[in-house]
């Protein structure tokens, strides 16, 4: 990895890391638990995305593929679209004003 070719260890740099101290709000616990809840059920269905329109196609092309998949689900078109950035990426910030 290039991490560590400059001597920089192992990371992933798609993805933040977790917070560092649990929300002492138990309400903000639960809200966080919702939120990544729908975060791995929106990679599941991404992943099912991918495989309908495979990554090299942009969203433009995997638009026209994907939108007889997402009325049958009864996905918006933009979710299945977001779903599937985040399939490729890991990065939640592909889910905002969509999913999230």
């Amino acid at each position: 990895m290039l991490g560590e070719a400059l001597g920089l260890g192992s990371f992933d740099i798609r993805t933040a890391p977790p917070p560092a101290d649990p929300p002492a709000d138990p309400n903000v616990a639960a809200l966080r638990r919702v939120v990544d809840d729908l975060a791995v059920s929106t990679q599941a269905i991404g992943e099912l995305m991918l495989e309908v329109a495979p990554a090299y196609l942009p969203d433009t092309e995997a638009a026209d593929v994907l939108a007889l998949l997402c009325d049958q689900i009864g996905e918006p078109l933009e979710h299945g679209l977001a779903a599937r950035r985040y399939a490729m990426s890991g990065d939640r910030r592909a889910l905002h004003g969509t999913v999230l």
